[in-house]
């Protein structure tokens, strides 16, 4: 299992930060709307609880660098990707309020494609090569946060915000896997698929070629976790599912 976190920090380096149009204060604004808040440590805590309780330990592949950044999760081909219409492809040119990020500038963003989203994807294609050759399978577990209200940049923000949002995929996302996030969440609140968020990371190498890559994304309400008592439930969940995923054969 790897547990994927690419939305939780909120480090932005010199050279992208150069690119960036907001003053400081809105550019802190803007990261508090953005970043997954503390799914890092949501990870952390679930994967060392699961250790602990027996479960053979799981890998954590964790963004050091904001969304803001470059954005691991999209499509490097603007073309390809549908969030270039908001200004928010592999490199976000657009705010979550779809003010001006960054000017239009395709070399800089080649540039920074080449610089940090790269090396990112080859890392974590090669973590999941390494658990196959180990395992003969890999699942992906994608984490990830989303406020109550939705933000003007997202597409289906009619759909339902229920505490917890399972993206799937077509090919990546078998039933056991459902199945058993379904099972583990429950405590946690309704469990819904694909709303307000639809699909699951699974690196570009293995991307509808390599069955035995399993993903499925976990979107947690921020508020479901907000407290320490929410926290501590939503840990409990995760490392049941952790625990599940080891004895499934998603």
């Amino acid at each position: 299992m790897v547990v994927h976190v690419p939305h939780a920090s909120r480090h932005v380096p010199a050279d992208a930060r150069s690119s960036i149009v907001l003053d400081d204060d809105a550019l802190a604004a803007e990261l508090d709307a953005m970043t997954d808040v503390a799914t890092d440590v949501l990870a952390e805590r679930a994967v060392a609880a699961a250790v602990t309780a027996g479960t053979p330990r799981p890998w954590r592949f964790v963004n050091a660098a904001s969304r803001l950044v470059v954005d691991p999760e999209r499509f490097p081909d603007p073309a390809a990707e549908e969030m270039t219409e908001v200004g928010m492809g592999a490199v976000y040119t657009r705010t979550s309020d779809l003010r001006l990020l960054r000017d239009d500038d395709p070399d800089r963003d080649a540039a920074l494609v080449r610089r940090y989203f790269d090396p990112y994807a080859a890392a974590l294609a090669d973590l999941v090569d390494d658990r196959l050759a180990a395992h003969g399978r890999c699942v992906v577990v994608d984490l990830h946060s989303y406020p109550a209200l939705p933000l003007p940049y997202e597409r289906h923000a009619d759909d339902r915000r229920p505490p917890v949002c399972l993206g799937t995929d077509p090919v990546h996302t078998p039933a056991a896997l459902v199945a058993a996030a379904r099972a583990a969440l429950a405590p946690v609140g309704d469990v819904v698929l694909d709303e307000p968020f639809r699909g699951t990371y699974v690196p570009l190498r293995h991307w509808g070629t390599e069955r035995r890559v399993s993903s499925l994304m976990v979107e947690l309400r921020r508020d479901t976790y907000a407290g320490a008592d929410g926290a501590d439930a939503v840990v409990a969940a995760l490392v049941d599912l952790l625990h599940r995923l080891d004895g499934t054969s998603a």
